[in-house]
């Protein structure tokens, strides 16, 4: 008897192990390999570059979403999802060969220093940065560093002639998600997330909170293009919109237990009128709050079908310093749905070609009729119980087809290569001593009439820069031209907010329906 439980929990024990024993030989054999390489090939070989190499193409054999990152890449690829950086506190941009300061952090290291917008780099500690092509990556090098360190820079100015040099004491700069907020309407407030970053659930609070002193009566979220970023801000973020107790989202995953998210209280905006803002480019955390505020028949979701990543995936660190970005556990919303778009494991490539270039061919981002549907992933909502669908993305309640009038390849050639951004800006440069940083931008913006001879000196801009102009196309795309030129010209003279206040004024019709949705908004 005794020996016959023996037998039995030793081969119990090799059934349980077996998985962990294959990876242990098969990884032995692989350390094997790289020992006969490094000693008997027949040229000098990097076996760290062959070994990231090998771990990176096994993980592109699993899900899309599982990735690599080299230990000199780990530091910038999860600085945008934190809450600070150290540096010199500057928006750029590299204008002919030249950095170009487009907006200076108040408060922060270069506006102690009298930086101003227009200021053009030269050197940065005696290292020429003008005119050498220098990669954006090495100029961030050397503005970037520990707080309290110096960096001496030397720029030219508007109006005055000779180089001007400043010491700029580096600090902790705060990287924010939150690109505009403000109040198209009395009592209605719009924020615009760009990512879900570490404070980003305090930057919705402090938007809303800011702008309306009472509740609101409307709050449009902007989701569109965010493609994710911190599960747990995500998380956050609904609950601002959610009541206490409500889930909001689960994971789980073969190796990981399921795991509940809940509304904790009553968020700042519980009730009242709602509108979420997507398309295709909205994926992940933004796809959460998504499916939440759906599911929960909390607001209304207006755009075009979202991404469909629903996959968890938490972050390795490895003895070198690099990191893996395994994939763990499948996202559900409330009503159970999986998010997550179909995919092979290895086909990596052809995943992200579905999720791009086959909805256009599909017809899918023209017309809600073109999306595919399975019936056997049909839901309901929590409360009305309307038809909700799972198997990749969110569906909109109410469909806006992307608008492609007027985009010609003119126009599409103007923003590709950053004509009209470099344009605007040298026009400001020149011309910053016009506008009187005192007027509003309400009345700015109704006042201001661009002119023909700002649209002429686009053109000549463009053809200095290699692009001929073609009339026939330039007066089918002249509103996008015109609209582009008026909302990067109100960035330049008062930030960012203005830039999205003017786009979403003259040229977005899914802005306009939200408006319309919590003007006429009924019970839910």
């Amino acid at each position: 008897m005794k020996r016959t439980i023996t037998i039995i929990l030793v081969l119990s024990l090799t059934v349980l192990l077996a998985p962990r024993l294959s990876a242990q030989s098969q990884s032995s054999r692989l350390k094997e390999v790289l020992e006969i390489i490094n000693s008997k090939y027949i040229d000098t070989v990097n076996i760290h570059h062959l070994v990231d190499n090998a771990i990176s193409k096994t993980l592109l054999e699993l899900d899309p979403h599982s990735t690599f990152i080299p230990a000199d890449q780990v530091f910038s690829a999860n600085e945008s999802l934190n809450s600070s950086f150290e540096g010199i506190g500057i928006e750029y941009l590299m204008i002919d060969d030249t950095l170009t300061v487009q907006s200076v952090v108040t408060d922060g290291p270069s506006d102690s220093a009298g930086i101003l917008p227009g200021d053009k780099f030269i050197r940065a500690d005696g290292r020429t940065i003008a005119g050498v092509a220098m990669s954006t990556t090495a100029i961030q090098k050397l503005l970037r560093g520990r707080k309290g360190t110096k960096v001496t820079i030397e720029l030219i100015r508007k109006g005055i002639s000779d180089t001007l040099s400043y010491v700029i004491i580096r600090d902790k700069i705060p990287i924010i998600s939150v690109d505009a907020a403000y109040m198209p309407e009395p009592g209605i407030v719009y924020v615009r997330l760009s990512r879900f970053a570490m404070e980003s659930p305090l930057e919705v609070t402090r938007s809303i909170h800011n702008l309306s002193e009472e509740y609101p009566n409307g709050v449009i979220l902007d989701l569109r293009g965010n493609f994710g970023g911190y599960l747990y801000s995500a998380g956050m973020v609904a609950n601002i919109f959610l009541s206490g107790g409500q889930l909001i989202f689960y994971t789980e995953g073969l190796n990981s237990p399921r795991r509940d998210f809940n509304a904790y209280g009553n968020g700042l905006y519980p009730y009242g009128p709602l509108v979420l803002l997507v398309d295709e480019n909205s994926a992940s955390s933004s796809e959460i709050v998504a499916g939440a505020i759906q599911d929960w028949d909390r607001g209304v979701i207006i755009g075009r079908r979202t991404f469909g990543k629903g996959l968890v995936q938490r972050a390795f660190n490895l003895s070198d310093g690099s990191q893996i970005h395994l994939t763990i556990a499948r996202y559900h919303t409330p009503s159970g749905r999986v998010i997550q778009a179909p995919y092979e494991q290895g086909k990596r490539d052809e995943y992200y070609r579905h999720q791009y270039s086959d909805r256009y061919a599909s017809g899918e981002i023209f017309s809600r009729d073109s999306i595919k549907v399975d019936d056997s992933l049909e839901f309901t909502t929590l409360k009305l119980q309307r038809k909700i669908y799972g198997g990749g993305g969110i569906i909109p309640d109410f469909f806006v087809p992307r608008d492609t009038s007027g985009v010609t390849p003119y126009y599409t050639a103007l923003m590709l290569r950053g004509l009209i951004h470099g344009f605007i800006n040298r026009y400001v440069d020149a011309h910053r001593a016009d506008f009187d940083p005192a007027i509003p931008f309400e009345e700015f913006y109704a006042n201001y009439n661009l002119g023909d001879e700002l649209l002429a000196g686009l053109i000549e801009y463009a053809r200095t820069s290699g692009l001929e102009p073609d009339y026939d196309q330039l007066s089918s795309s002249l509103s996008l031209i015109s609209t582009q030129l008026k909302a990067l010209l109100s960035r330049s003279l008062y930030g960012n907010t203005a830039y999205y206040r003017v786009i979403n004024m003259e040229n977005d019709p899914e802005f306009a329906l939200a408006l319309e949705v919590i003007r006429h908004w009924g019970y839910r």
